[in-house]
């Protein structure tokens, strides 16, 4: 053991005043702040001072700190080596005389100043390593290390000679130390190297983890430090001021420095720190934030919002490792379940969304299978692996809501089928006998469907066969559906009668939920087994004609139905009886007529057996009385039948969905239609219009001209409609035109005039859908803008619609700030734009033509912004319309069966070229257009016609001195070499033909760039340049004779204002069209 402190210490700092070390985590003392040192007189200069003679303490704390940069085995043995050396400079011996070693050996005594400078010395050396060497990173762990253990056997030895440790923390050599180590670090933490700046930020923050206490004083300015460091410009000395001050963030640090530090680091560590969180640039800086917080209420909302991160690697590390760690995950509330779900297994990243899947079937299913045990000593339990449990699997669903997660489009399905493909104990425990189904909850009917879904889709003969194993057979199940419909019904009467109970309203979803899982398994199956066939079609025929069915219920059963008749026909007329039966309520319910004997029979008697005759004042009472009744009596019954029409149309809705035969040859969908479908779309109530609407749309598919007749009148509901009329009628006519794409013919049929003349008259209904489409892709609200986005998009890639004008809006639309605030809308257009150009050759030359019109657009659009509007820059919009029309870039198929062979960069050239022509076209635009130019890609293939097109417009833009910069005039000159050489192999190529090319020589006059005044100021310019403009153009000169004119002079393209097109209403025909006429006639139906 090491004796007293030398007395040669306590005399090398008694001039210093004593510092009081305390723990940093306790601190709650606020002082004045010491700046440091200025960075201008660094210590880190390129001369390295004089150091004095060489001592053998330097020359064996050199050897450590050389010994423990070379791998982290030998770590421990240099922190003891160093541990003895500090020994022997600090302490002495019981006799007064100065301790040796071992193989330690020293030439004299040394003090506790020389044994920490020798060791600040190796730190200078340390903090000039960069951060790509192992070496630094060795040798920093290696000084927290030797701190550590110095101060834990330091502490020992001192607070046995006190016998009490109540003073606090007692003042030793390493205490020293390490106050003398932060100070170098302190002052080099502000340096102009980031090197330095990364490893003193390092240093810090690993000592500041690694030891208990620090000077109170040193505490503070070391917060202050990296609290400034939270700023830097480099993000690894970012990550480092994260990994030191996450530690602080629960140390109960809302206090405010308004003190002690100016406005920059004024405020709490964890408010600094969770602003850095949501806001730092640095992938890394928020992940080391993610996973060095501490999990508080406070934290936690701020670490969850990371599952939306635009670093894959920290959203996994989300998943992976935070929320693991975070504990039983039913601490967590039902919205951030669900969300944490949705965002992670929906993730673009593949690895996230297996972090994700791994997550749910591993640990939240083992937080209910198996909840964390309390020992006796009050510590946690050792985890075991639990056994399959079916009541786990089902609290965990509990736990997601799958009542509302287990929606078509919930998030549950994919979650249970992560679950499913990953645990096969599962999948071999759940079991499906007869207690099974008699009671089902939401959970055991939602296990049930997902697991008879993932076996079913796997394709895995085994997993099939085992799910045989477990269902029952079709007849079997078909009674138990039926009970369970028996269930929903009387459970929707109970909520009818008292609509105000929660309990029965609760029920009423629940046995829903169960009934739609029945009716998703029931479509699944097997009906090659005729008994089992023909039971499951009489259950649900007869469930079918419930009125108290829900819709969601109402559509599976029509598709389970469809599955188990025969032909469409048959089909139809069930479905139309359906009907019949269910219309049929409306008069059975009728209590009016259902008393009419009975009140005509007390009327009568009341009359005849009277004392005296009724007075009028007695009429009249009656008669009030009366009145009020049937007012009533009228309100409930128009209310049952909307009601009961609404789901007659539904029925028809699901019936039309399922079939595929013409309408004109089906004598019950024509009855059908008249019956039903015309009526309701003449009917003055809402709802019962804009469903008679849909389902009118789903007839006109399956016939041609019915289609034809009712478009007028489905662009008479845009016109006219509300924003949900509108978007109904927007999805009606995409999908008519879809069915039938000959309905945009751009001409009828001939007519033949009095001379005898054949005309052909042009579709009176493409000025009115164009219309349609552009007044959609303009709409104030958000959902009309995107189905006429999406619908004209489905159009423009099956080239029904080929307008340019159209096409302009949808590129227009994706650069406006304005759509911003449209996802959807964006999305559509961000697939639709490149699979459109990429697929068809012409389709890019279409995008190519409208580019230059589009580009002066957006500039336009682009002064006009308010300050609060953000806009890509033109230039950026210029790359992306040429990445989008690079040939190079087209699909295997594309052009195959196309007449057109230019491509979209040689257009996009011509129009570039003939814009910078122009008169009005000006410097910056000239600018923006010569750069594109640069990024076009002429390929040898185009024809000759368009090349030679383009190099005569080069050559006028050097006549006419557009380039007047030298970079601009480099980027023509190559253009033109390249497409010089294009022209000059076509030549070779085609001299045996009958059509040569005409000849590519340049003009004298395009190659004298100094001939006229102004151009010699360009020389030195031109020297400097990318190649010599002279040289080039003299490269092209072969055979070409001199220009007809000094240069084609082109009109402004300003673009001329659209023509307002005005309302179309569609003339009335003579027969057939009375429902066409009264709609178009009255308004106000609308």
């Amino acid at each position: 053991m090491p004796g007293r402190t030398s007395v040669r210490a306590n005399r090398a700092n008694r001039s210093s005043e004593p510092s009081t070390t305390v723990s940093r985590k306790s601190s709650t003392t606020t002082l004045k702040s010491t700046r440091a040192p200025s960075t201008r007189s660094s210590a880190f200069a390129v001369q390295i001072p004089d150091e004095g003679p060489s001592t053998s303490l330097r020359e064996q704390v050199s050897s450590v700190f050389g010994d423990a940069q070379r791998g982290n085995a030998g770590q421990r043995k240099s922190v003891v080596t160093l541990r003895k050396l500090q020994e022997l400079c600090c302490f002495e011996s019981e006799g007064g005389k100065a301790r040796r070693g071992g193989l330690l050996l020293l030439d004299r005594e040394y003090e506790e100043v020389d044994f920490n400078g020798e060791v600040g010395r190796c730190l200078g050396r340390v903090l000039g390593v960069r951060k790509s060497e192992p070496v630094g990173d060795r040798l920093v762990k290696f000084l927290g290390g030797f701190l550590r253990v110095g101060s834990e056997k330091d502490n020992a030895l001192f607070q046995n000679e006190d016998g009490d440790a109540t003073d606090g923390f007692p003042e030793t050599p390493t205490s020293r130390l390490t106050t003398h180590i932060l100070t170098i670090a302190l002052q080099a933490i502000t340096a102009k190297d980031k090197t330095v700046r990364y490893r003193a930020t390092q240093l810090i923050a690993h000592i500041f983890n690694t030891l208990d206490s620090v000077d109170d004083q040193l505490f503070h300015l070391i917060r202050l430090a990296l609290l400034k460091r939270l700023r830097d410009k480099e993000s690894i000395v970012r990550v480092q001021a994260v990994m030191g001050l996450g530690p602080l963030a629960d140390a109960g640090d809302d206090e405010q420095d308004d003190e002690d530090s100016d406005d920059e680091t004024a405020g709490g560590v964890l408010a600094r720190l969770r602003e850095a969180l949501q806001h730092d640039p640095s992938a890394d800086v928020r992940r080391a934030l993610l996973l060095n917080l501490p999990f508080t209420p406070g934290t936690l909302p701020y670490l969850l919002e990371r599952a939306r991160d635009l670093d894959a690697a920290t959203r996994r590390a989300l998943y992976s490792r935070l929320l693991p760690a975070l504990g039983d995950f039913r601490h967590l509330s039902l919205t951030h379940r669900e969300k944490l779900l949705r965002w992670g297994l929906r993730d673009r990243d593949e690895n996230v969304r297996k972090a994700t899947a791994r997550l749910f079937r591993e640990r939240w299913i083992e937080d209910c299978a198996a909840p964390q045990e309390v020992g006796e000593d009050g510590t946690a339990a050792a985890p075991k692996v639990p056994e399959p449990s079916m009541e786990a699997l089902m609290e965990l669903l509990e736990r997601i809501d799958v009542n509302n997660s287990g929606l078509e489009t919930g998030i549950a399905h994919e979650a249970m089928r992560e679950f499913w493909d990953g645990r096969p104990d599962y999948r071999e425990h759940v079991t499906f006998e007869d207690p099974f189904f008699d009671e089902l909850s939401p959970e055991s009917a939602f296990i049930a469907r997902t697991l008879t879904d993932f076996c079913r889709k796997s394709g895995d003969t085994k997993l099939q066969s085992m799910l045989e194993d477990k269902m029952p057979e079709v007849t079997k199940f078909a009674f138990l559906l039926q009970l369970h419909i028996t269930k929903l019904v009387e459970a929707v009467n109970k909520v009818g009668e008292n609509p105000e109970d929660p309990e029965a309203e609760e029920e009423a979803v629940q046995q829903e939920f169960c009934v739609e899982q029945l009716l998703h398994m029931a479509s699944t199956l097997d009906y090659s087994d005729e008994m089992g066939r023909r039971k499951m079609f009489q259950i649900m025929r007869e469930a079918l004609a419930l009125v108290e069915l829900p819709e969601e219920c109402t559509r599976l059963v029509v598709e389970i139905l469809r599955a188990v008749s025969g032909t469409e026909e048959e089909f139809a007329s069930i479905v139309l009886e359906a009907i019949a039966e269910v219309h049929d309520t409306i008069s059975e319910d009728d209590p009016s007529q259902a008393d009419d004997a009975d009140e005509s029979f007390h009327s009568a008697r009341s009359e005849l057996s009277g004392d005296s005759t009724p007075t009028k004042s007695q009429k009249s009472k009656k008669s009030k009385s009366t009145e009020g009744e049937d007012e009533e009596v009228d309100e409930e019954k128009a209310i049952r039948e909307i009601q009961v029409n609404m789901k007659c149309l539904h029925i028809a809705q699901c019936m039309l969905q399922n079939v595929q035969c013409n309408l004109e040859q089906s004598s019950h969908l024509r009855t059908m239609l008249n019956n039903l479908v015309v009526p309701a779309v003449r009917s003055q109530e809402a709802p019962i219009r804009e469903r008679g609407l849909r389902s009118m749309g789903l007839c006109c598919l399956l016939s041609k001209n019915l289609s034809e007749e009712n478009l007028t009148l489905f662009l008479h509901c845009f016109n006219k409609g509300h924003e949900a009329l509108q978007d109904i009628a927007l999805q009606i006519i995409s999908d008519i035109l879809l069915t039938h794409p000959t309905l945009l013919s751009q001409s009828t049929s001939p007519t033949i005039d009095a001379d005898g003349d054949t005309t052909m008259e042009p579709n009176p209904l493409i000025k009115p859908i164009y219309k349609m489409y552009s007044k959609g892709l303009r709409s104030p609200d958000p959902t009309v803008q995107a189905t006429a986005c999406t619908s004209l998009a489905k159009l423009m890639l099956a080239s029904t619609i080929t307008d340019p004008d159209l096409l302009k809006q949808m590129v227009f639309a994706y650069f406006d700030p304005e759509t911003a605030s449209n996802p959807s809308l964006r999305q559509g257009l961000t697939y639709f734009l490149p699979v459109f150009c990429h697929s068809k050759m012409g389709n890019a030359v279409a995008l190519a033509r409208i580019s230059v019109s589009v580009l002066n657009t957006l500039a336009q659009r682009a002064e006009d912004l308010d300050e609060e509007e953000e806009m890509v820059g033109i230039g950026s919009v210029a790359a992306q319309i040429a990445d989008w029309i690079d040939p190079r870039k087209m699909a295997p198929f594309a052009g195959k069966g196309e007449e057109v062979e230019v491509d979209g960069h040689v257009v996009l050239a011509e129009e570039l070229l003939e814009k910078i022509l122009t008169p009005g076209c000006n410097k910056e635009e000239r600018k923006t257009y010569i750069s594109l130019l640069s990024k076009l890609h002429i390929t040898p293939t185009s024809p000759p016609s368009n090349l030679q097109s383009i190099f005569d417009l080069i050559n006028e833009c050097f006549e006419g001195k557009v380039a007047a910069e030298a970079s601009t005039r480099n980027t023509l000159t190559k253009l033109q070499n390249s497409v010089s050489k294009i022209l000059a192999t076509s030549n070779i190529k085609l001299e045996r033909g009958d059509s040569p090319v005409e000849s590519t020589e340049v003009t004298p006059e395009a190659t004298e760039l100094n001939a006229e005044g102004g151009a010699e100021e360009d020389g030195k310019e031109e020297e400097d340049g990318d190649g010599d403009v002279t040289l080039g153009m003299s490269m092209m000169t072969k055979s070409m004779g001199a220009p007809d004119a000094e240069g084609t002079v082109f009109g402004d393209f300003d673009e001329e204002d659209e023509e307002e097109v005005g309302t179309v209403v569609g003339e009335a025909r003579e027969e057939g069209e009375t429902l066409l006429e009264s709609l178009l006639e009255d308004d106000t139906a609308m």
